[in-house]
């Protein structure tokens, strides 16, 4: 069984409000809660299918996946939507009250390579997100934006423009 949340708004596609369903599979059949899903699919193309179910028509293409988040992005008759999957895994630990988060959980972060703390982009107290520039460290004539590796939280900035550091050493800590 698998528990899929699309989340979507065409004018946002922020995510924000979604929808959760179970899916599941039964030999060649699928079902949507408890309801067989009947319709049929067509692919066109690697990523783009025509559904027709109900006597309706749907063209659905993936923009994007993330096989180790478990998300995929859609369009669907042009309105974009969100997904986030939950496979038989997922769902027993979370109902242990263990979450099953691929993401890592970020401690610290340290210095690649010895260099020049040429800016820094971040203050403690600052949430940052997973691919959010920190700062940027100058290294044998070339910049390294050094970006955050998942979700989290400033504790301690070790480091401030103008610094020489060296390899490993910690630069920032999170929360």
């Amino acid at each position: 069984m698998l528990k899929i949340t699309v989340s979507g708004d065409p004018d946002t596609s922020s995510g924000d409000n979604g929808i959760s369903f179970h899916v599941s599979r039964d030999k060649d059949q699928w079902f949507v809660g408890n309801d067989l899903f009947e319709a049929d699919v067509v692919e066109l193309s690697k990523n783009h299918f025509h559904v027709i179910r109900n006597n309706k028509s749907y063209n659905i293409e993936i923009i994007g996946s993330n096989p180790i988040e478990k998300t995929l992005h859609l369009v669907i008759n042009g309105q974009h939507y969100h997904t986030n999957t939950k496979d038989q895994l997922d769902l027993l630990l979370e109902g242990m009250g263990m979450q099953s988060n691929a993401a890592p959980k970020l401690n610290n972060i340290k210095a690649p390579m010895p260099g020049l703390i040429q800016s820094v982009s971040i203050s403690e107290g600052d949430e940052v997100a997973k691919g959010d520039s920190l700062l940027v460290l100058v290294a044998m004539k070339m910049e390294n934006v050094i970006k955050a590796a998942g979700n989290g939280k400033i504790k301690a900035l070790k480091v401030k423009a103008g610094e020489i550091v060296e390899k490993n050493q910690v630069l920032l800590e999170f929360q």
